[in-house]
């Protein structure tokens, strides 16, 4: 009986000792908690870590894809189709380049703008550095970008003398502003010019580019595509046009660039040749550069009724600037198309 009451005190000994031990080690925090507890997730939920946003990839012109779904089904041309004696067809592979270049511009948020300077409304540019005569007898940059109706583009060490033209219409990353002048860069002309801002006509850093509308000087066809996702256009329209010939001094040839639908008039009212008469009306024209418009079958006067269709179209050049169309077309062109929000290409 005296072991057993001694084992007992031993025994009680033992846990009292057993309850200090643990309750000084876990007041003294010699002990970490065992991995996976709530401390640890608790620690976790407290570390704020930056947001990773996905940086949007450029594209190439493989990955543009393009399918058919006219909203205008007359006059439709074939991807390949017969004439004369040879065929003609629409550049798919130049489209899709180009439609690759108007959603890459658009990765990065810009403040766009359109350089204007139709008939010299915001003054005749002064003469750039190096310039020669054209076959019309005016005066033009080293490229062949006319003096008239163009905007002076300043290398950005030197705004004295300008360097070159930008075109009526080109559309431009505006850049930086300035006192006189903003940095800007016209996208098909390329780098970056000092412009004087009578020259330039901001619209917005909101506007997106869904709408492009491609003109072929070499098939003589037109047609107009609609952005339905990343990487992804609808053919809306294919059809026959006629541009711009070489006829100096006033018929001259549509020119080539990367535009902005500028202005629409239902009936654009022309002049004859080398006069002041009018000479009649072109309906439902939209302009794209200088006196350029993507309009309907020319009606002279004293015809005042519209010509719907003209067997010229998709043959040879007869304009005097202008893309000419099937009028109905025309009119689907200037409903469909808005206003700088509306990229006019125009191809070789």
């Amino acid at each position: 009986m005296h072991c057993i009451n001694n084992m007992n005190r031993i025994a009680s000994g033992l846990i009292i000792a057993s309850c200090v031990f643990y309750s000084c080690t876990s007041r003294s925090g010699e002990i970490p908690p065992v991995h996976g507890q709530q401390t640890d997730s608790l620690l976790q939920d407290t570390i704020v870590r930056p947001e990773v946003k996905p940086v949007d990839k450029k594209l190439t012109a493989e990955q543009i894809q393009i399918t058919k779904d006219l909203l205008y089904d007359q006059y439709t041309l074939d991807d390949i189709y017969p004439y004369k004696d040879t065929t003609r067809q629409f550049q798919w592979d130049k489209i899709k380049e180009q439609l690759a270049l108007l959603e890459n511009i658009q990765l990065q948020p810009s403040t766009w703008a359109i350089l204007q300077n139709y008939k010299n409304r915001n003054g005749e540019a002064p003469l750039v550095r190096s310039f020669k005569r054209n076959a019309y007898g005016r005066v033009a940059d080293t490229l062949g970008i006319e003096r008239y109706q163009s905007v002076p583009l300043y290398l950005l060490t030197d705004t004295l003398v300008p360097e070159r033209y930008g075109q009526d219409g080109e559309l431009t990353r505006f850049i930086e502003n300035g006192e006189k002048f903003i940095k800007a860069e016209p996208v098909f002309t390329g780098d970056e010019w000092m412009i004087p801002k009578k020259y330039v006509k901001v619209i917005g850093d909101t506007v997106v580019f869904n709408k492009a509308i491609f003109i072929d000087r070499h098939n003589q066809n037109i047609t107009s595509l609609e952005r339905s996702g990343k990487g992804q256009w609808v053919v809306r329209s294919m059809n026959p046009s006629t541009t711009g010939r070489h006829l100096p001094p006033y018929a001259q040839e549509t020119p080539l660039g990367m535009f902005v639908l500028q202005e629409k008039k239902v009936k654009m009212v022309f002049l004859k040749d080398g006069s002041k008469e009018t000479g009649g009306y072109a309906p439902y024209a939209s302009r794209f550069t200088d006196g350029a418009y993507i309009h309907g079958v020319p009606v002279n006067a004293p015809r005042k009724t519209q010509i719907e269709y003209s067997p010229s179209l998709g043959t040879t050049p007869r304009s005097h600037m202008c893309v000419r169309n099937a009028t109905s077309h025309a009119k689907f062109i200037y409903d469909w198309a808005p206003v700088n929000e509306t990229i006019i290409f125009v191809l070789e």
